[in-house]
């Protein structure tokens, strides 16, 4: 039985940390977003269309307000990307939303492209330490 995936990264741009929790299940995945901890922010849900269906997944956004064009953006674009239900939250505390999304868009690449730290281990050369 394979276990839920969980990565957690982070980048600092401007002085401001920005988070990223990642949890990957068998049929979904889940990322929270941030600036400078760890919080539940608007959340989006999006469901990927079958593969012989053109067009981008459906979206929905299920809790808040102030995020909800990053919120949905990233649930269809994770999404779409993983073909899985795909559950994005999104806080910012102070920078613009605009502004955030390419950093946030990077933490994203970060979490589900590479090995980055998982859960307490960390990544090197020659093997996990």
């Amino acid at each position: 039985m394979e276990r839920a995936k969980v990565i957690k990264d982070e980048l600092v741009e401007q002085n401001i940390h920005f988070l990223s929790v990642y949890l990957e299940t068998k049929n979904s995945c889940l990322i929270l977003l941030s600036e400078n901890e760890d919080r539940l922010g608007t959340l989006a849900i999006a469901i990927p269309k079958p593969p012989d269906t053109p067009g981008l997944p459906s979206s929905y956004v299920i809790l808040g307000t102030r995020n909800v064009i990053s919120a949905r953006m990233f649930a269809e674009y994770l999404a779409s990307k993983k073909g899985k239900i795909a559950i994005v939250s999104v806080y910012l505390e102070r920078m613009d939303e605009m502004q955030a999304q390419a950093i946030f868009k990077r933490l994203i690449e970060r979490v589900t492209l590479t090995e980055p730290k998982i859960e307490g281990f960390e990544s090197r050369e020659g093997g996990i330490t």
